[in-house]
Parts: structure tokens; C-alpha cells; sequence
């Protein structure tokens, strides 16, 4: 029997973060279609084995699904296996050479790995990135990102960036903060993580209390940005992500203190 005759979950990548989809659903067999494609097992789930097939860089055509499709639909696991599969395929894709001497790379036998011939061997990318609610008395500071800004009816959400190297974690949200909205947080906690295949980050997820300052735009991140109260909120980011928990909680906690 080959491994494409065999049952499990079957995550079909092509294009840019596109995912086949059988009714919303990881199809459970290979597809017809992909029958003589090579997979890879690359995880499992349920006492099943997952199967990656990378259909390459090109539009992947009818059938395919953005990754998000997953965590909207609620279902959050294969969101998280869908997100490592094509952190997988990602970073095959960006190191077909050896960054240290420029020789052609290709799959290590035994790990997630790429190996040029003088034995170079690199491993699949992480980029640590903060995201943090930030709470003054009532109110939950939310922001409208200039990289994903619609005019008509913005999704407001927390504050997140990326890890500097030689600061911790801790630093990294304080900084983020003042950064792009010219304030200074206190009681910095931290909450859980997400990772985030967008393309290979790890979000680690917090919460702050409002010290001091008055709210300055970086404007080449934010386009808006105030602080709000919890009957009058503006649209959220989905349920299913780090910052939706975070602004959950912030607003489960000003909710449970008496007026």
C-alpha cells in the first residue's frame, strides 16, 4: 500500500497559504486529483497521521481556501496544524540555498531541516513577536493597523510587534508600546501563545495596566487609536486568535470589578 492510499488528514498547500477544502473540511483521504503527488507525514491528530503535499508557488485554482478559513470556522487545531504545514512548505520554499556558502539545499532524511552539500543544515524559522492588551481603569486601548486598514467599518484590535535582539520579552512590550502609541504601560503579565504561520511568527500574548502618557500615532503603523469602553466597542478581530483572548479577558476583568 503507498502512502497516498492511506486515511488521515491530508493538508494540500498551494499558492500563497491556500489550503485545499472538502465542505470547509480537511479531506480525510487524498484527493483523486493529487493521487500521484509525493506527501510527506509531518505531524498527527485524533490517533491519525497528517500528510503535507506542497503543489508549489503557483494559483493553486478552485478548491483552495485561505488558512484563516479554518480559525473562522471555529475549528482551531487544524488551524494550528494547518499553520505549522505551511511554515513547513515556507521555509522549504525560501532556503533552496545555503545562506552560509550558497550551495543548493535540500530536505534533510531524519528532521525538518534543509542541508547543502558541505553540511551546512538549517532549521525552520521563528520570529517571537509580543501582543498586548493594555487596560486604563474601564477602558481597553485598541488600535486599527495600517496593514490590514479598510475604510469602511476598520477592525480595531491590541498592540503587537516583533522581538529585538537582547531584549527580553517583558522589554519588547514595553517598548512596543510606547513605540506606537506614545504610552508607558505597568503590570506587564504574561497570558499564553499562538503561533501565527503569517509567515512564521510566534505570537506571546499579554496584559498591561496604563501607567502614564498621552496617545501619539506611529503613523506608519497605526492609523487610529484610542481607548474604549465595553459598550462601545468597534469590530474585533475574530474569535480563534491571541488578540480576541486578549481583549476578552480585559473586558471580563473591567466587567467583574464593582463601579
Amino acid at each position: 500500500m503507498g502512502l497516498n492510499s492511506e486515511s488521515g488528514f491530508w493538508f494540500i498547500l498551494g499558492g500563497e497559504a491556500r489550503l485545499w477544502l472538502e465542505e470547509g473540511r480537511l479531506p480525510g483521504v487524498v484527493p483523486a486529483a493529487f493521487a500521484d503527488r509525493r506527501a510527506e507525514p509531518f505531524d498527527h491528530w485524533q490517533g491519525r497521521p497528517c500528510y503535507l503535499l506542497d503543489l508549489g508557488e503557483g494559483e493553486p485554482g478552485e478548491g483552495f481556501a485561505p488558512l484563516r478559513s479554518l480559525m473562522e470556522a471555529g475549528d482551531e487545531e487544524a488551524f494550528r496544524l494547518a499553520g505549522r504545514a505551511w511554515q513547513l512548505v515556507n521555509f522549504r520554499r525560501s532556503h533552496r540555498f545555503c545562506g552560509h556558502c550558497g550551495a543548493p539545499a535540500v530536505p534533510a532524511d531524519r528532521e525538518w531541516a534543509m542541508v547543502c552539500r558541505e553540511g551546512h543544515t538549517v532549521y525552520p524559522r521563528l520570529s517571537p513577536c509580543i501582543i498586548v492588551a493594555v487596560r486604563r481603569g474601564p477602558e481597553i486601548l485598541l488600535a486599527a493597523h495600517r496593514r490590514h486598514h479598510q475604510a469602511v467599518d476598520p477592525m480595531y484590535t491590541v498592540l503587537a510587534g516583533f522581538v529585538e535582539p537582547g531584549e527580553s520579552l517583558e522589554q519588547c512590550v514595553a517598548r512596543e508600546v510606547f513605540e506606537e502609541s506614545g504610552i508607558r504601560v505597568t503590570n506587564i503579565r504574561y497570558v499564553a501563545s499562538q503561533p501565527w504561520p503569517f509567515p512564521h511568527s510566534l505570537m506571546m500574548g499579554f496584559l498591561a495596566d496604563y501607567e502614564s502618557g498621552e496617545l501619539t500615532l506611529q503613523e506608519e503603523e497605526l492609523v487610529d487609536a484610542d481607548f474604549f469602553r465595553a459598550g462601545a466597542l468597534p469590530r474585533l478581530p475574530p474569535h480563534g486568535t491571541i488578540a480576541r483572548r486578549l481583549i476578552a479577558l480585559t473586558l471580563a476583568a473591567i466587567e467583574g470589578e464593582p463601579s
